[in-house]
């Protein structure tokens, strides 16, 4: 590894050849880190912390420490980071707690800017990005190509579904169905992230046939079950829906409705 010779290492911290690490930044013993990550100056990596290859940290993050929550009693729990992440400056990770399963968890290609909080026992997928001072509480789930804008606000065990959009310093108290673009100081229900399903190649007939199914569920004065059922029937002829079918039959939170 490139290490500067102001880094505080811990000899049993597993690290691969060619990471490289910047100055001041301390590594404790549990951590593992993939090959061509780059740490920055100024981090701190402690607790059970692996790090998967070529993820990039900037300055000042703390990754792995322990969570902000009194049940918390010392046990060894994990944070568990994936390939191609990128993490700006001022983050904060935490590891899991026993009561939430033990693991705080973040895929891989994810766009984490500065200022961001990951509590413990949250799940985050791929493709994520998370703007500057967006926070999660505890237990949360975020989905592929979910995008949180900054200063975002999610309520703990809130759920969000792929390809949903949070609008710039929305208060989230309950989870948001694949998807769903949610806006306003308490997050509502405002339509279908349809710029970001084109971005990512669904064609028109698709982002249609997702724009049908948001009305059956918002729109259509139906019941969560009746539009659930009518939903399950969508999904028979398009694939699409089988993310909102799949996400509405396992949710435990109530959704933004």
């Amino acid at each position: 590894m490139k290490a500067h010779e102001t880094a505080i290492i811990d000899p049993a911290a597993r690290i691969a050849d060619d990471v490289e690490i910047g100055a001041y930044t301390l590594i404790g013993p549990q951590v593992s880190i993939g090959a061509g990550t780059r740490i920055g100056p100024h981090v701190v990596l402690k607790g059970r912390t692996t790090i998967g290859c070529n993820n990039h940290f900037y300055q000042f993050s703390s990754i792995g420490e322990v969570p902000q929550d009194k049940k918390y009693d010392g046990e060894d729990t994990e944070l568990i980071i994936g390939d191609n992440n990128t993490v700006r400056e001022f983050c904060t990770f935490n590891i899991g707690t026993v009561q939430g399963g033990g693991v705080t968890r973040i895929g891989n290609d994810n766009w984490i800017m500065a200022y961001v909080h990951i509590a413990h026992d949250c799940t985050i997928g791929n493709d994520v990005i998370m703007a500057n001072n967006s926070t999660l509480g505890g237990h949360c789930t975020v989905g592929d190509h979910a995008i949180l804008s900054g200063f975002s606000l999610v309520h703990q065990f809130v759920e969000i579904g792929t390809h949903s959009f949070i609008s710039f310093a929305s208060h989230v108290n309950q989870s948001i169905p694949p998807y769903v673009t949610v806006a306003g100081e308490k997050a509502r229900a405002k339509g279908v992230n349809t710029e970001g399903l084109k971005r990512r190649g669904f064609t028109p007939g698709q982002i249609q046939n997702v724009r049908r199914a948001y009305r059956a569920l918002y729109r259509s004065g139906l019941s969560l079950e009746e539009a659930r059922e009518k939903l399950s029937g969508m999904a028979q002829e398009a694939e699409e829906i089988t993310p909102l079918v799949e996400f509405l039959s396992h949710v435990e939170r109530s959704i933004i409705r």
